[in-house]
């Protein structure tokens, strides 16, 4: 099991442990996090699962493709340089102790 904790909008912090593969939206919803909503479902159409994730692992997680990069580009909260639609985000151990960021609105 991966262990990593959500920061909600509010800043609460949710501790989790999920199986690697699973994508962080879904272990988002089993959890109950707030601040995802996931609207289509994790089939990266509709950016409601938009995160931040921290720079330094950015570059060993799966490389953005083009759609969820336009996806990001109309998201609610204004993009930054972690941001990712967490349903493309398999669970794994490059997420073992981090903390994704939800922004404040999805």
């Amino acid at each position: 099991m991966i262990e990593f904790t959500f920061i909600e909008p509010d800043g609460t912090e949710v501790p989790v442990r999920a199986k690697e593969g699973n994508s962080v939206m879904k272990v988002a919803l089993d959890h109950g996090v707030q601040g995802i909503n996931a609207d289509c479902n994790g089939s990266a159409a509709c950016a409601t699962c938009h995160a931040f994730f921290a720079d330094d692992i950015l570059a060993d997680l799966p490389p953005m493709d083009d759609n969820e990069d336009d996806l990001l580009s109309f998201a609610t909260s204004e993009r930054q340089s972690g941001s990712r639609l967490s349903c493309q985000i398999p669970v794994s151990a490059v997420l073992s102790g981090q903390k994704i960021v939800l922004p404040p609105e999805q």
